[in-house]
This record gives structure tokens, sequence and C-alpha cells, in this order.
């Protein structure tokens, strides 16, 4: 019996943990990231977008960052973000930062839609 409860507790904390994905979002959310790059990591104003670069690119800079370097007086802000990040958080937030989708927009467009006829001329 408490083997059967034990593994009924794994499953059920395995089938509600987090992907990387929701973890860095959740991160970006906590750093407060959005306040200069954006809600959806667009870039506001001098500050850099975000959404969907590539992640060797983000785990690179995020590193340097963390290990206080930087190569302009602006990147240098970033240091005081990326300070007590861990190796996992950089990699939670560079996978959400690369496998950004916007979820307002997920279900606006439909490109399974075929179109018929002449296009209506």
């Amino acid at each position: 019996m408490l083997k059967t409860l034990f593994f009924v507790t794994l499953f059920f904390l395995f089938a509600h943990a987090k992907t990387p994905y929701e973890l860095g979002k959740e991160l970006y959310l906590q750093k407060t990231c959005f306040s200069c790059h954006g809600n959806k990591a667009e870039g506001m104003h001098n500050y850099p977008y975000l959404a969907n670069r590539a992640k060797g690119y983000l785990i690179y800079k995020l590193k340097r960052f963390r290990n206080n370097i930087s190569n302009s007086q602006q990147q240098e802000m970033m240091i005081a973000f990326a300070i007590g990040l861990s190796d996992k958080d950089i990699e939670n937030l560079s996978v959400f930062l690369n496998e950004y989708k916007d979820d307002d927009m997920a279900e606006q467009y439909d490109d399974s839609f075929d179109t018929a006829g002449d296009g209506g001329s």
C-alpha cells in the first residue's frame, strides 16, 4: 500500500511539473525583464527585443552579465538582474525567449483555412 501511494504521489508531482518554457516565463516576469524589454519581449526604446532570439546567444549574454561582463555602459544595468541567476535559470529564460509565442495571438489566425472559388470577383 505504501509503495502504491509513493508511486501515485510521484505521478501527480511529475504530471504537474512545469516545463522550462513556463519556468522561464515566470522568471521573466519575476525579474521584471518586461519593464525594459516589453511584455512580449519585443524590445522598448533603446532596449533590444529578446523574443525568438537564438538560444545560444541568449545563454552567452546572460552568463557574461552574471560574470560581471558587459560591452557597453547601457548593458551594465543587466549585471544586477543576472548576478543571481543559476545555470538552470539561464537555461529556462533562454528557452522561454527562444520559443516565445504571443499567447494573445495564438488562436487569431487559422492557417488551415482553404479558399474556394475565384476569390470573389
